[in-house]
């Protein structure tokens, strides 16, 4: 199954092109009032049909003192496949609203009809790639879908940011709202307008087996509401924040979702998400090396499997924020390949800003990227083995459920930047896993810099 961005790929190679036109500059020049960034959608899934839409990104820097800082940002994407999935997001972020708060807002109806799940706590859930192969032998392949069920996402968050005295430091609150729709791949409506040969066969998929497993439970297995009450604290010595060149941004955030605020008695928890990024330069205005070390984990409760994906961030820097594996958190890996209880990541990336250039009356760089992304399950979801049985001929138990405790899961790649006025950034990663078992590559196009 692929999924290919027309339009980014071009605008990528176009833009690459037309700064071998332009006369470098170092001096950047400050921008003022409005502008906009914006970018087609244009791209085509086998299963999910093509994909049409527009992405626009509106900055306001006022009378310019505050360049390369916005005083607002408001982004707005609407994309849609033929098939279904969907993309409606409006995000703002300003410091500028309520005096000394910074405020952040995102409101998100997101579909997905093939979205993926690959079992618990990493290697312990067993992937086999050659039932998603249609090209293998009828006997061995099962579905292009076997590892997706379909999902749908209403979510509002918004959080609150101040400083303390020392303005190294600060305090963070806020609210996010959730409402999750599971079930089962629609096979019938991905099936619509195909040839016999393409069609997908009508089978029970990995989801579908662990509810009749029992792994999941009836009250979690149609999705839910849930509300996050957050709270925490912030250290920040970051430079420049689309892109530092140095400084330390450091998070510990709890969020807690209680019984009262949607999700019931039986599915109130707390997590405790702990972040730290790292910037260094080595030569300046060029180049720089950059970490990120993350842990998230249940504190207390039970945690629905339809939230377990979801990772705490204050500043989204993509639709969703979830992992572990895919564009966000380890690339090249498959989405969601890395699900437990307690999750622990890092990512160490160089980042080369090798042109600088003045084009259409607008700033921009080019920067190139290389990376090594690394992460595994620290606490493991509770589930009985036991339960993994059927009469089915052939059936193995071993095909589902594998070692005894997760390992290292790792990726390698690099990537290309185009940034626009330092904020409006188009970002292309290309991942390569280093075991098997988590997929082979990623190739994956967006915004922004991964932290």
């Amino acid at each position: 199954m692929k999924r290919i961005n027309l339009i980014a790929i071009a605008l990528v190679l176009g833009t690459s092109l037309a700064s071998a036109q332009v006369d470098s500059t170092k001096t950047e020049k400050v921008k003022k009032g409005f502008n906009i960034g914006g970018l087609p959608v244009v791209a085509y899934d086998t299963d999910l049909g093509f994909e049409y839409g527009l992405l626009v990104n509106l900055f306001h820097y006022g009378d310019g003192s505050t360049y390369p800082q916005y005083r607002h940002s408001l982004y707005a994407e609407v994309s849609r496949y033929t098939k279904g999935s969907g993309i409606n997001r409006l995000y703002y972020d300003t410091k500028y609203l309520i005096p000394n708060i910074r405020l952040t807002a995102d409101l998100a109806y997101l579909t997905d009809k093939t979205y993926d799940f690959y079992g618990f706590n990493g290697y312990q859930s067993v992937y086999n790639k050659t039932w998603t192969d249609d090209t293998e032998p009828t006997d061995v392949y099962r579905s292009r879908v076997f590892y997706k069920y379909d999902r749908k996402l209403t979510r509002f968050t918004t959080d609150f940011q101040g400083k303390l005295s020392d303005k190294r430091f600060g305090w963070v609150g806020g609210i996010g709202l959730y409402n999750f729709q599971i079930s089962p791949v629609d096979v019938n409506k991905l099936n619509e307008g195909k040839d016999d040969a393409d069609k997908l066969p009508e089978i029970d998929g990995l989801y579908d087996k662990y509810v009749q497993w029992g792994l999941i439970d009836g009250d979690e297995k149609d999705g839910g509401f849930a509300t996050y009450i957050k709270a925490g604290a912030v250290f920040d010595t970051r430079d420049n924040e689309p892109n530092p060149m140095k400084g330390v941004w450091t998070e510990a955030i709890v969020t807690y979702a209680p019984s009262f605020l949607g999700v019931g008695s039986k599915y109130e928890h707390a997590k405790l998400t702990l972040t730290h990024r790292q910037y260094f330069t080595i030569v300046k205005e060029k180049l720089s090396f950059v970490y990120r070390l993350g842990y998230q984990g249940t504190l207390f409760g039970k945690t629905p499997f339809y939230l377990q994906p979801n990772m705490t961030t204050l500043f989204l820097r993509g639709a969703t924020s979830e992992g572990l594996g895919g564009a966000k958190t380890l690339r090249g890996i498959l989405r969601n390949r890395v699900m437990g209880d307690g999750i622990a990541y890092g990512n160490l990336e160089f980042r080369w800003k090798f042109a600088r250039f003045y084009f259409i009356k607008q700033n921009f760089y080019l920067s190139l990227n290389t990376f090594l992304d690394a992460g595994k399950v620290v606490k493991s979801i509770d589930f009985d083995k036991q339960k993994v049985t059927s009469t089915e001929v052939g059936f193995n138990a071993l095909d589902y459920v594998g070692d005894a405790n997760d390992a290292l899961h790792v990726s390698w790649g690099a990537g290309l930047r185009i940034v626009m006025n330092q904020n409006f950034i188009i970002a292309v990663d290309h991942g390569r896993a280093t075991d098997k078992r988590d997929g082979n590559a990623g190739t994956y196009i967006g915004l922004n810099f991964l932290f």
